[in-house]
């Protein structure tokens, strides 16, 4: 899945693993790893492991994030709890690392996965699952376009503690209308000379019914 400021492609743990360990150690607080479901690997050993389970069969499907400026793997995200028979998908296991976050790359990311879904695959509704108290991953979510659902509570137990998960969810008739404000954001002219948006995702974004 190619874009202006980054591809997205099937994870290759051979090519990528490296550079998505360095990338996340630059986390020196291990704060990216809270609402995931491990502990911050120590180790590029102990990192394969994981993403080597991660990726065992054919859902989840992991996918790198490579920054199209230095060619370097900055970041993971997978499709998951693939539902073909009825349409659904859901986008999970995001780990951006601080080389992504907060950059063009980490929406167009988004953005690109969407689009796959929705206009290759032609799936009609695309989730997005988080505890409920990620508030950072809850904003990114309805920042993207995702609607909230609702919370359901004490779905599972993960670090030892309870989690309530809040369902998110972008369907295919909402679907044209929020790529339409995507491509309008991720335009060459949106940005200065300096990177910087002229117009902030939000004000091209559909407004809610």
């Amino acid at each position: 899945m190619q874009g202006r400021f980054c591809r997205v492609e099937r994870l290759d743990i051979d090519r990528h693993a490296a550079e998505l360990f360095a990338a996340n150690s630059l986390d020196t607080s291990g704060v990216n790893w809270t609402y995931l479901g491990v502990e911050a690997p120590k180790t590029l050993d102990d990192y394969v492991a994981w993403l080597r389970k991660l990726a065992a069969g054919d859902d989840p499907l992991p996918h790198a994030i490579v920054d199209e400026a230095t060619a370097k793997t900055v970041g993971l995200a997978t499709y998951m709890r693939i539902d073909r028979a009825n349409g659904v998908i859901e986008v999970g296991n995001i780990n951006y690392s601080p080389l992504l976050q907060r950059k063009p790359a980490a929406t167009e990311a988004m953005f690109l996965m969407m689009r796959r879904v929705f206009d290759e695959l032609g799936y009609r509704r695309y989730e997005w699952k988080c505890d409920s108290l990620n508030a950072a991953s809850r904003a990114a979510a309805a920042r993207l376009g995702f609607q909230y659902e609702g919370t359901f509570r004490q779905v599972v137990v993960y670090k030892g503690r309870n989690r309530d998960t809040a369902w998110f969810s972008i369907i295919d008739g909402e679907w044209p209308a929020l790529r339409a404000a995507y491509e309008a954001w991720l335009a060459p002219e949106n940005f200065d000379a300096g990177g910087k948006q002229k117009r902030a995702l939000s004000e091209l974004m559909p407004r809610r019914q």
